[in-house]
């Protein structure tokens, strides 16, 4: 059930490549969704003890994912050139990348610890309120001893999903899940002999889940052989600076485009903070609400990248064309479904998260709610289309649209919207609607426009 999917020699066609990417995502998908579920129950958690502990520890994931997912874009340059090795049958190249990518992680964690130490300065720096920029500190520094072990195992998984495995990350997430319930039981209410430490119990319990996962991921992939064809044992070439060099210049644009996209919605939560407590317990829970839909596409674009990836690595470059326009099709397709779901569902859903009483965030979610559900097409386009461009080795053209539909359209737009025509929350979701559309149209005419010949083989 594990063992490496044997790659297809098949001419493509529309509805095959849908399959493929189905196939590949549906696990994929699984794995995202289960990722967002440990922020969404620490959120749920915590926001039964109050919406300062809320707000609080948001904030905290303000600071944290922000920097984290520049380190993650950043190792996902790994993903092309595993991808294209699987393709090309390289287990030499497969090997050497995976101790390269280990070595990488190991790297950054330092200076990714080091940026959240100072997360309370740089909180009341940008205009916080000074008791949530303190618990979002306490949060902050609870997640630091799980840095080395969550890189490791995003290499891992990047390894695991370029060459067509899903299922064991898929599985090891589950498992996380689950001691994630019960690490928050724990450590934030305070149960069997432990002090109650909410935010800074949300934040340990995270840590520990990531240590666990990683211990998951080393014993399944040993247990299960899941090496096999794709690993020589330690070389020197890990250490070469050419390799390394290449996964960096691949994946400084991937880090430099999550990055810009991420920080923009930091920046549009900072923004939402500013219009006070209320505001910013509604806007932490459309935005949870948007980035769950987000998985799907986000599992979507994974295997489009390893799907590209792979047929431009046994050099079928016009099935490689195939697959991304079937990869952004099914992107919109289920998007359309999920814009449904926050329309109708925006008074239900707030009750998600916080009690019947709190009726002003409740009223404010259902507000941006509609303006979640009209810019759901265009996230699940841009990310995916991110994903086929990663397969294709072409990392710098997102970070490019990125910088411009975010920083030029909508944190100009929405602060304007926001700030000077009193809109409110609102004018903050509209601002960034508009960016996620020009950024999805630019992503999916570059790719139009490019050449099956133009695609860039790594490595």
């Amino acid at each position: 059930m594990l063992a490496p999917q044997p790659f297809q020699a098949a001419r493509s066609t529309f509805r095959n490549e849908l399959r493929h990417v189905v196939r590949l995502g549906v696990p994929v998908a699984g794995t995202q969704l289960a990722s967002m579920m440990l922020g969404i129950v620490d959120t749920m958690m915590l926001g039964r003890i109050g919406i300062e502990e809320l707000g609080g520890a948001n904030l905290g994931r303000v600071w944290v994912n922000g920097t984290q997912m520049i380190v993650m874009g950043i190792l996902l340059g790994l993903d092309p050139v595993i991808s294209q090795a699987h393709g090309a049958r390289d287990t030499k190249r497969l090997g050497v990348t995976l101790q390269q990518g280990f070595l990488l992680a190991l790297l950054l964690s330092l200076p990714l610890a080091a940026c959240w130490v100072p997360t309370g300065w740089i909180l009341t720096t940008f205009g916080q309120e000074p008791a949530l920029a303190a618990l979002g500190h306490d949060y902050a520094l609870a997640r630091i001893p799980g840095v080395p072990f969550f890189l490791v195992f995003f290499v891992y998984r990047s390894w695991l999903q370029g060459r067509g495995l899903m299922r064991p990350t898929l599985l090891v997430m589950l498992a996380g899940n689950v001691v994630n319930v019960f690490a928050n039981w724990v450590l934030i209410y305070g149960n069997l002999g432990v002090p109650a430490l909410g935010v800074l119990g949300a934040g340990l319990a995270t840590s520990l889940v990531e240590m666990v996962m990683l211990g998951l991921m080393v014993w399944m992939v040993r247990g299960a052989r899941l090496e096999r064809g794709a690993w020589v044992g330690w070389s020197r070439a890990a250490y070469e600076r050419v390799g390394l060099a290449r996964i960096l210049m691949l994946g400084l644009p991937v880090g430099a485009a999550l990055g810009l996209e991420i920080w923009a919605f930091q920046i549009a939560t900072l923004a939402a903070g500013w219009l006070g407590a209320a505001s910013l317990a509604a806007h932490t829970i459309a935005l949870t609400l948007a980035s769950v839909t987000f998985m799907v596409p986000l599992g979507l674009a994974i295997a489009a990248s390893t799907r590209v990836g792979n047929l431009i690595g046994a050099r079928r470059e016009l099935d490689a064309r195939i697959a991304a326009r079937a990869s952004l099709t099914l992107a919109a397709c289920v998007m359309c479904g999920s814009a449904l779901v926050f329309l109708f569902g925006r008074e239900l859903l707030p009750l998600i998260f916080i009690g019947p009483g709190e009726h002003e965030v409740i009223a404010l979610t259902a507000a941006i709610l509609p303006i979640a559900a009209a810019f759901q097409i265009f996230d699940g386009t841009q990310v995916v289309a991110g994903g086929v461009l990663r397969g294709m080795g072409r990392t710098r053209p997102a970070a490019v649209c990125h910088l411009i539909g975010f920083y030029v359209l909508a944190l100009p737009l929405g602060g304007y919207l926001a700030f000077r025509l009193n809109q409110g929350l609102a004018g903050i979701w509209w601002g960034l609607a508009v960016g996620l559309g020009a950024v999805a149209l630019a992503l999916v005419v570059w790719i139009e426009r490019s050449s099956p010949a133009r695609v860039s083989r790594s490595g």
